[in-house]
C-alpha cells in the first residue's frame, strides 16, 4: 500500500516484526498485571490464575478471529492505526473498571463462584484482550506479497511475537511492577499502545510529523483525567504482595493492620507485644513456654513472616540466651514493613532469610543448629504455596528439627474441611503424634475458621502442654485441644487424601474456603 509520500519499503515504521513483538509484549505486560491488580480483591490462586488466562486466551482468540474477517476486507495502515490506539484506549480503561469494580468487590450474582471471577475478569479485561487480538491478523495481511515466500514471512512474524510474550513476561514479573507498580505499568502499556497507533496509520504526510504527533500525545496522557486512577490502593507493590497497613481501634487499643493482598496476616500492638489478638498466637506462645520449659532454651523457625508478631513476642519475652529466633520471608518488603511499620524495628535481634521457605530449608545444612520449634505460617485461605503442604516437604521440615522437636502448622479452612484433613494427614506421615487445636470447637463444618496442629515425631508431655499459659495466663491448648479419637474419626472422613509432590490438589480442595469467604450474604 503506497504512502502519499513515501511507501511501506522507505516507511521507517513499517517494521511488522516490531509491531508484532510490540503488541506481544503488551498482550503479556496486561496478563501479568491482571494477576497482580485482582489480588487484592480475590487473592492469588490456582483460580484467579485460570481466570485470567482463560479470560485472555477467550479475547485474543476472538480478536484473532474478527481482525482475519476485517484484513480480508479492509487491511490498511489507517485501520491498523486505529487498532492500536484503540486497543491502547482499551488497556488504560483496565484502570478505570477496576476502580470502579474492585471497590464492589465480585459481582452479586447467584451463580458458583467461578463464573463470579470469570465474570469480574471479563468485564475488566477481555475488550483489551480482543482489540489486541486484532494486530497480527492485519500485520500478516499487509506483509504478505508473494505466496512462495509466505511460509518464511509467517515464521518471522510468529516467532517476533513470540519474544515479544517472552519480554514482557520477564520485563513484567521481574521489573516492571516492582519498579512502577500495576497501575503506572499499564499506563504505560496503554500509551506505547497510542503511540504506535499514531505512527502507524499514516495519519501526516511526513513521517516526522507523525513522530511529533506521538511525542505530544505521550506526554499529555499522564495529565489527562487518567492521573486520578494512579495511586495505587497499596502502600507498597512489591514483588509478592499489594501491602497495606492501617491503624485500627479495638477496646480502647490501637493495633497496627498488616495486609497482604486481600488478606489480613496481623493485628500489632506496638508496645504491647504480649498482646496477642488471635487465637493460634496465644497457643504459639504457649508451645513455646513448654518448648523453654522442657529444653532450656527456643530455638523457633518461623516460615512466612507477614507481621513478625510472634518473633516480636518472642524476642520481648525471653532473652537473648532463651530464644534463637529465625524467620524465612519470601518478601524482602514485607520483611521491610515489619521493621519500619509493624514494632519490629531495625535493631532486632531477629535473623530474616528472604527466601522461599522450601528452598531454605533445601539448601541449609541439616548438621547446622537444629530448631525445636517450626512453625509453618505462610498459608491462608486464597494462596496456599501448595509445595510447602506435601508429604516430601514434612520430611525436610523433619531433618531440621530435634528429636522431640514440634512442628506447628496454621491453616484456614471452612465446610467439611477437607483441605484441612488432608494436610493433618500428610503432616501424620513425618509426624504421628498429633495435637488439634481448631480454636473452635465447632470446626466441623464451619463456615471458616483458623486451625492449628501441633505435630512431633515423638509424643509430647500432653499434661505439660495443656498446663502451659504462654502470655496472659490462660490455657488456651487445654480449652481447645481435641481428643485423638475425635481427631482420628474426624479424619476418616473421605476422601482421605495424603499429598505428594505428584499430587497436591490444594486449591481444589480449597474450593469451600474460597465459597464461604466471597459467598453473596
Amino acid at each position: 500500500m503506497q504512502n502519499r509520500t513515501y511507501s511501506n519499503i522507505s516507511d521507517p515504521f513499517w517494521r511488522p516484526a516490531l509491531i508484532v513483538f510490540t503488541s506481544n509484549v503488551c498482550i503479556m505486560v496486561i496478563q501479568l498485571i491482571a494477576s497482580r491488580l485482582i489480588a487484592p480483591v480475590i487473592g492469588v490462586s490456582l483460580y484467579s490464575w485460570t481466570t485470567v488466562i482463560g479470560v485472555m486466551l477467550a479475547g485474543l482468540s476472538a480478536g484473532n478471529f474478527i481482525g482475519g474477517f476485517l484484513a480480508d476486507r479492509f487491511a490498511s495502515r489507517r485501520l491498523l492505526g486505529v487498532i492500536f490506539i484503540l486497543a491502547g484506549l482499551g488497556s488504560l480503561s483496565i484502570l478505570a473498571l477496576f476502580e470502579f469494580m474492585g471497590t464492589k468487590g465480585l459481582p452479586e450474582l447467584r451463580i458458583p463462584l467461578i463464573l463470579r471471577m470469570t465474570a469480574f475478569v471479563s468485564v475488566i479485561f477481555l475488550l483489551p484482550c480482543i482489540l489486541l487480538g486484532l494486530i497480527s491478523p492485519i500485520v500478516i495481511k499487509l506483509t504478505l506479497r508473494d505466496l512462495n515466500t509466505s511460509g518464511s514471512t509467517m515464521g518471522r512474524i510468529y516467532a517476533a511475537s513470540t519474544i515479544g510474550a517472552i519480554i514482557g513476561t520477564f520485563a513484567t514479573g521481574f521489573y516492571l511492577i516492582s519498579w512502577f507498580g500495576t497501575r503506572y505499568t499499564t499506563l504505560g502499556a496503554g500509551t506505547l499502545l497510542i503511540v504506535m497507533g499514531i505512527l502507524l496509520g499514516q495519519w501526516t504526510r511526513q513521517w516526522w510529523q507523525a513522530v511529533i504527533a506521538a511525542t505530544a500525545v505521550a506526554i499529555a496522557i499522564p495529565f489527562t483525567p487518567i492521573n486520578q486512577l494512579l495511586n495505587s490502593w497499596c502502600m507498597i507493590e512489591s514483588n509478592y504482595f499489594c501491602i497495606r497497613v492501617r491503624d485500627e481501634e479495638q477496646g480502647g487499643n490501637i493495633y497496627r493492620v498488616l495486609t497482604l493482598d486481600h488478606l489480613v496476616h496481623s493485628y500489632s500492638h506496638i508496645t504491647k507485644t504480649d498482646d496477642l489478638r488471635y487465637s493460634y498466637e496465644q497457643i504459639d506462645s504457649e508451645v513455646a513456654e513448654f518448648i523453654l520449659k522442657r529444653d532450656g532454651q527456643v530455638r523457633y523457625l518461623l516460615l512466612g513472616g507477614g507481621g513478625y508478631t510472634m518473633p516480636r513476642y518472642l524476642e520481648n519475652a525471653y532473652p537473648a540466651d532463651k530464644a534463637i529466633i529465625d524467620v524465612v520471608e519470601i518478601d524482602p518488603m514485607v520483611t521491610q514493613v515489619a521493621k519500619t511499620h509493624m514494632g519490629l524495628g531495625l535493631n532486632t535481634r531477629v535473623t530474616s532469610y528472604n527466601l522461599d521457605a522450601r528452598q531454605y530449608l533445601a539448601e541449609r545444612n541439616v548438621n547446622d543448629r537444629k530448631y525445636n520449634i517450626i512453625q509453618a505460617d505462610a498459608f491462608n485461605d486464597f494462596s496456599v504455596p501448595y509445595h510447602l503442604t506435601t508429604r516430601e516437604f514434612g520430611a525436610l521440615v523433619k531433618q531440621h528439627l530435634t528429636e522431640d522437636g514440634v512442628y506447628l502448622v496454621n491453616m484456614i479452612d471452612g465446610g467439611d474441611a477437607e483441605f484441612a484433613r488432608a494436610l493433618i494427614r500428610t503432616v501424620s506421615v513425618n509426624f504421628p503424634y498429633l495435637y488439634f487445636c481448631p480454636t473452635n470447637k465447632a470446626y466441623d463444618g464451619i463456615r471458616l475458621n483458623t486451625m492449628l496442629l501441633i505435630a512431633s515425631a515423638k509424643p509430647l508431655d500432653e499434661k505439660a502442654l495443656r498446663a502451659a499459659t504462654g502470655h496472659d495466663n490462660v490455657t488456651h491448648i487445654s480449652n481447645w485441644l481435641i481428643d485423638r479419637a475425635e481427631l482420628d474419626k474426624w479424619l476418616a472422613k473421605p476422601p482421605q487424601l495424603v499429598l505428594t509432590d505428584e499430587y497436591v490438589p490444594t486449591d481444589n480442595l480449597l474450593i469451600p474456603a474460597f465459597e464461604n469467604k466471597l459467598a453473596i450474604r
